[in-house]
């Protein structure tokens, strides 16, 4: 009997289910892939729903979230590689002595945010102007605390951040491809990439706001593996979609949590902002692509409006963080700008002046960023980035010692090659991936990319700002997602529905080509570790790891 088009379709639908949630097969234990089908795509997904009747498996599957978070492997790879992460960190990085390119003012910010509470300018004994919210001062200064105006107190919080990021970068893999492989490859990856060593290992800020970038893109992951499954819930305790026309109501603790966590990235540095679309844009999807796999009818429109509320409040909770980041600045009378209103003969009411005079203070900052276009020595083009064309130069030394002629010892701020000349073949190869597949997670990470570079690239057309290769940070976890993205996609067979010996002969093959790549990382990291850590060495030893010649000096 001929089969129907309807038929062909779902089928041909069901093959991309198999093969999006292929990373599992060959890889890890298998696990309940997750799809987007519409309810029209199975019978039985119109059936009505009753309290205590099991909800159709085609329902279940397309809600379907990670239901191994605390898988004991997972834990153990986390852990495993986290540690090695962390000595890479930790080890030597009180070296070198003295302050090291921008930590001649962050650092000392901090240790003056100790003593006064906001920036203090030594040359004319009075708070001093800076343009950066405080909460990555604020952090620098915890690791003061314990150590002191030292070397280690300067780094000891970034040498945190950076290993913190790689242990969260790991959980988010996990859940994003549900394979304890590819988690730990992702872990590797970060743990092994010098770009992401040498800021977790110099007292600037952009590490944390990397760190706080991904708690938040963490959060709405979480926050969206939460609503599916609220809605399974629902769906098993009777709820129709074809007779209530209005949705449910769920309280989304993980989206709130995002506003905090992006409330704290706001804090460190306001080009955090340039992620606020994208991210709303992710929960508006994410939560229609749900509502539509439990079969509400116009997912879209409904709960339109309970997602705008509840974004509005996570947005307020961002605000109120970001507020609390300057507790410092609002509690003292004499940080910059503090009384504005009052000096310049105006009404400076209680609080409402005090907010007024920090909005003054960030539209004189504003006006610095925009304005900023300065030549330095070390600044580069967005375009230039993912190709490592103008690495910055952190610190150099050429005194002896090393047992040579002439010697040299630098801290060169770029990427392990290999891993970032990956990133633009994988950005391509993902998003092709990702429209053939269907595959949420495809253009959850491509949106993360975008956000971290495309306002840049802006930027640097318009008004030709200057910028530093470290704007890039907050844009690394994606990257080396659609790295690992495509890893996963090279390990695991293109068809579902392959057989199982084709099957193993290409995960076979896969499994030496990925392998053989990380390896190639690895080694490669090992190979310019000194210039990551200012190693004294031979000139000569130092001059053949200069790669691009000019480009890199």
């Amino acid at each position: 009997m001929a089969k129907s088009p309807s038929h062909d379709r779902t089928r041909r639908r069901r093959a991309y289910v198999l093969s999006d949630g292929a990373y599992d097969r060959g890889v890890t234990t298998a696990a309940t892939a997750e799809t987007e089908l519409t309810p029209a795509d199975s019978p039985v997904a119109t059936e009505p729903y009753r309290a205590g009747r099991a909800i159709p498996e085609i329902v279940r599957r397309r809600l379907s979230t990670l239901d191994r978070s605390f898988d004991p492997y997972s834990w153990l790879v986390t852990v495993v590689i986290t540690v090695i992460a962390g000595i890479l960190r930790f080890a030597g990085v009180d070296r070198p002595k003295g302050y090291i390119f921008d930590e001649v003012y962050y650092p000392t910010d901090a240790w003056d945010m100790l003593q006064h509470g906001f920036e203090w300018d030594e040359k004319v004994n009075g708070a001093a102007y800076v343009v950066h919210p405080p909460l990555g001062k604020w952090l620098i200064a915890l690791g003061e605390i314990p150590f002191g105006n030292t070397e280690m107190g300067w780094r000891f919080s970034t040498a945190v951040a950076g290993t913190l990021m790689v242990l969260i970068f790991i959980r988010v893999a996990y859940r994003l491809f549900r394979s304890v492989v590819l988690a730990g490859i992702a872990g590797l990856l970060m743990a092994l990439d010098g770009f992401q060593l040498v800021l977790s290992r110099t007292s600037l800020l952009d590490i944390f706001l990397g760190l706080f970038i991904l708690m938040t893109f963490a959060a709405l992951v979480l926050d969206r593996d939460h609503y599916r499954r609220s809605w399974q819930r629902a769906l098993e305790d009777g709820f129709d979609p074809a007779v209530t026309p209005a949705v449910p109501r769920f309280v989304p603790w993980w989206l709130l949590v995002s506003g905090i966590t992006f409330g704290m990235a706001c804090g460190v540095k306001w080009s955090a902002l340039f992620f606020a679309p994208f991210f709303a844009g992710l929960v508006f999807v994410w939560r229609a692509q749900a509502r539509r796999s439990a079969g509400v009818r116009g997912p879209i429109i409904a709960g339109i409006l309970g997602d705008i509320g509840w974004l509005v409040l996570t947005f307020g909770l961002t605000i109120a963080v970001y507020l609390a980041t300057w507790t410092g600045w609002f509690v003292t009378d004499n940080g910059y700008f503090r009384h504005y209103r009052a000096d310049n003969g105006w009404s400076e009411p209680p609080v409402i002046g005090a907010l007024q005079n920090l909005w003054h203070y960030h539209s004189e900052a504003f006006k610095f960023h925009t304005g900023l276009t300065q030549k330095h020595t070390y600044q580069s083009w967005p375009w230039q980035w993912l190709l490592l064309g103008r690495p910055v130069a952190f610190y150099w030394n050429a005194a002896g010692g090393c047992g040579a002629a002439s010697c040299a010892a630098e801290i060169l701020l770029v990427g392990t090659p290999i891993l970032w000349w990956s990133f633009l073949p994988a950005l391509g190869v993902m998003a092709w991936f990702g429209v053939a597949r269907r595959d949420w997670r495809a253009y959850a990470i491509m949106t993360g990319v975008v956000a971290g570079l495309l306002p840049w690239f802006y930027f640097a057309v318009k008004d030709g700002r200057t910028m530093f290769a470290f704007y890039a940070m907050p844009a690394l976890p994606f990257l080396i997602l659609a790295v690992v993205y495509v890893l996963g996609a090279i390990m695991t067979p293109a068809d579902g529905m392959t057989s199982g010996a084709a099957r193993t002969d290409r995960q076979l093959v896969g499994t030496v080509v990925v392998s053989t790549y990380v390896i190639l990382v690895a080694l490669c990291f090992a190979y310019f570790h000194p210039i990551f850590v200012g190693t004294l060495m031979p000139y000569d030893d130092w001059s053949v790891r200069m790669w691009l010649g000019g480009r890199w000096i």
